[in-house]
């Protein structure tokens, strides 16, 4: 049967919605899903057609939601439905929900040094995950997000915020989450922090990392 998925794009243009989404929608087109692009969040009010998707994928960086938009999307995933996104389309998508937020796993807080930081994302090997198997850790130069994260995410792969310039150097290196899943209700989640441009992805290992997990949140 052929699976569907709904991905809701907009909010800040920075982040390219309409490049990534598409990006996104061919990736899933090629493994038979049907894809719908919507650009309101009013595509979140019909909780029973969320209910009948595989898969939702925000890309969608700051703004608002309503709780009337909010709580059809809560439940969907906690039926069974995946979430996955990346980057501030899923993690910087509402900064004043923090049951958006409960249920993504974590919040955007900084990115020292803007853009253009070039670092590594290394696999945890520990994780033992089919999500990263045969994935060489890999360097990026990209925004290197810094994240509050829930304590419960299954973390797949991390990069190390070395002492620099900036008062959060004062805790030391830090070693922070680029990719983690986690369960919300019988939904699973999936996150990536990379993706501040959808030319991220044309580095081999980011692209199959996302792919990978867009292909496991799915039901």
């Amino acid at each position: 049967m052929t699976k569907q998925a709904l991905i809701v794009r907009g909010g800040w243009d920075g982040h390219q919605p309409v490049e990534v989404s598409e990006l996104f929608a061919e990736w899933l087109r090629a493994e038979d899903f049907e894809v719908e692009i919507a650009d309101t969040l009013d595509a979140f009010l019909d909780e029973e057609r969320l209910k009948q998707l595989d898969l939702i994928v925000p890309v969608w960086t700051m703004g608002e939601i309503s709780d009337e938009q909010l709580q059809p999307v809560l439940r969907a995933v906690a039926s069974g439905v995946g979430l996955a996104g990346c980057h501030g389309g899923m993690c910087d998508s509402f900064r004043n929900s923090v049951d958006w937020q409960f249920m993504t796993g974590s919040q955007w807080v900084a990115h020292p040094f803007n853009d253009g930081v070039e670092y590594q994302v290394r696999m945890v090997k520990s994780a033992d995950s089919p999500l990263i198997e045969g994935i060489p850790d890999f360097t990026v130069k990209s925004e290197q997000y810094y994240l509050h994260v829930d304590p419960t995410v299954h973390v797949l792969a991390t990069t190390t915020f070395v002492i620099s310039d900036g008062p959060h150097s004062a805790n030391g290196e830090i070693r922070m989450p680029v990719v983690y899943t986690k369960r919300w209700g019988e939904g699973k989640v999936y996150y990536n922090s990379l993706g501040h441009q959808a030319n991220i992805f044309d580095i081999p290992e980011a692209k199959e990392l996302m792919k990978r997990g867009l292909l496991w949140a799915a039901r």
